[in-house]
């Protein structure tokens, strides 16, 4: 891990599903969920079990790279973000994105070019690095399309 000039040795495993979910950014540009056998919900990112059925989760179901800003929040001040080492542009937002396909909601940073467009309810499309390492930064940012 690389914060500015700084660096640590840490790692942390994200275990089968959370590797799975990574791997198909990184590789195809993919969201992969799982859906509940019971209820049907899916859910991003994938975990084994639904909270409110407590069933054992494994159909996996690919879901859009689109979707909507569920909640949002503006960030006026700069940081390192302690994932890549590099300073945040401000403003820049903060968000749960309700996926096309899915029931639950994903957080990331949202791309602040005309604040008038951020709003709940606002289409939204993940960018993707040009060069992808298997990281949730692997999704550069959202940006609004609407």
């Amino acid at each position: 891990m690389h914060s500015g000039e700084g660096e640590q040795p840490f790692n942390y495993a994200v275990g089968e599903y959370g590797s799975r979910f990574l791997t198909e950014i990184r590789d195809n540009k993919k969201f992969m969920g799982v859906r509940c056998p019971k209820c049907k919900k899916v859910y991003i990112p994938p975990r084994k079990l639904c909270g409110p059925c407590f069933t054992e989760m494994d159909e996996w179901v690919e879901v859009a790279s689109e979707g909507v800003l569920y909640s949002f929040t503006i960030l006026r001040f700069a940081f390192l973000d302690p994932e890549t080492g590099e300073k945040k542009p401000v403003p820049y937002g903060y968000a749960f994105i309700k996926l096309d396909g899915a029931d639950t909601c994903f957080q990331h940073f949202v791309e602040i070019k005309d604040e008038s467009k951020v709003k709940v309810g606002a289409r939204v499309k993940a960018i993707f690095k040009e060069k992808r390492e298997g990281k949730i930064v692997d999704i550069e940012h959202f940006v609004v399309v609407d």
